[in-house]
């Protein structure tokens, strides 16, 4: 009887050394074989990394020829199987989350957005896509890069997989606040990234 618990006692000790902590963790995420993340990047900037100035702004004032408000270039993997199309929102999240670009109905084949998306309200690439028209520091359909010249803000990128080909209630007069509920509601996953400017 001694030897059996010695055995049972030193089988616990075993199991408990070798399970990891996230795995013995309830609140740990689950992750299936072969399911991919659904992650969104940039060959412009890191994750947390500085926003070249190049993607900044030109309505603050100055002359600083590196500032052309192009879009940075982002890319994005292993979204949901279920996606139908996507949309990018950018936010300043040290300004009250302030709206900076809104692009939707890009293809679900797009997996990218090149550098310096066309400031119209149907840019050639990606094709069918849609952009809001940004009303703020500029007056202009697209993108309106980082605006804050004596602090450094977060941005926000977040891509979203969406369960609709088509937000077809939205429209060249639709408001950016519009826009986005819209889109939230519409989405089925996301994924992010962030940059300082």
């Amino acid at each position: 009887m001694r030897s059996t618990r010695i055995v049972l006692y030193a089988l616990l000790i075993t199991w408990a050394v070798g399970v990891s902590p996230a795995a013995a963790s309830p609140s740990a995420p689950a992750s299936s074989a072969g399911q991919n993340a659904f992650v969104l990047s940039s060959s412009a900037f890191a994750n947390g990394g500085v926003i070249p100035k190049v993607h900044e702004c030109t309505s603050g004032g100055g002359n600083d020829p590196a500032k052309k408000n192009e879009s940075p270039p982002l890319a994005w993997s292993g979204a949901p199987a279920a996606a139908k199309s996507y949309a990018i929102v950018m936010r300043d999240l040290d300004n009250n989350n302030l709206l900076h670009w809104i692009i939707y109905d890009i293809p679900v084949s797009a997996t990218s957005l090149p550098q310096n998306v066309e400031h119209v309200y149907q840019p050639s690439v990606p094709a069918g896509a849609r952009q809001i028209y940004y009303r703020g520091s500029a007056n202009l359909f697209g993108y309106q890069g980082p605006c804050s010249p004596s602090t450094v803000n977060t941005y926000e990128f977040v891509v979203h997989a969406l369960n609709r080909e088509s937000l077809t209630n939205l429209n060249s007069n639709s408001s950016i606040q519009t826009a986005a509920r819209t889109i939230a509601a519409a989405s089925i996953g996301s994924a992010r990234i962030t940059g300082e400017s």
